[in-house]
């Protein structure tokens, strides 16, 4: 796409041959609508609603002083790279969201787990969703302003990570970071020949 404005990009392109279902998974906060948009190259689909008193004792927003909404059902969007669309689909964070799961893991094969370091315990519960659903994944550290960076060895430790698990970071708001975070995963994809058959 190099520098153009991508939210300009409407059609697909002639040289797309394929198109994929992925997930954009990971817990509340961890940036997951941030990502969609600044990746997407269409004006991203979004479920955003402000948070509420009615959040307070539901949702956990320790440590998310600035958080004003929340994606109540999906977001939406899409990326291509060479002969393939990718179609992405921003999962809800919070856990009374999770049954909205199974209709948006329908038809995907893969998932890129964002996870923040300061509330990498929250990942658990995602990670568990996206295993239960049988889908290969890979896990981008998304580096907030002002986290604490960890080694990657102490991250997949505290994820429990299995070794052939990819992980990267990214800041989600940031296309290119967060288009090579998408690539890790592709490439993680197109090593399970099974997957992208």
């Amino acid at each position: 796409m190099g520098s153009a404005n991508l939210s300009e990009v409407a059609y697909l392109p002639g040289t797309v041959t394929r198109s994929v279902k992925l997930l954009v998974a990971g817990h509340f906060g961890a940036g997951k609508t941030t990502f969609v948009g600044s990746v997407s190259e269409i004006r991203p689909l979004r479920t955003e609603e402000p948070i509420t008193e009615a959040s307070v004792g539901v949702d956990d927003l320790a440590g998310l002083p600035r958080k004003a909404s929340t994606t109540v059902a999906m977001d939406f969007g899409r990326r291509t790279f060479g002969g393939v669309a990718l179609y992405l689909f921003g999962t809800p964070g919070q856990q009374r969201f999770l049954p909205m799961w199974d209709e948006l893991a329908r038809g995907a094969v893969g998932a890129l787990v964002l996870v923040d370091t300061r509330r990498l315990d929250h990942s658990d519960e995602i990670l568990s969703a996206v295993e239960k659903r049988g889908l290969p994944y890979t896990v981008a550290v998304n580096e907030f302003d002002g986290a604490r960076r960890y080694p990657s060895e102490e991250i997949r430790q505290a994820l429990d990570l299995a070794p052939s698990t990819p992980l990267t970071v990214c800041d989600a708001r940031d296309q290119a970071s967060s288009a090579k975070a998408l690539i890790v995963l592709v490439e993680h994809l197109t090593s399970r020949p099974e997957t992208l058959a």
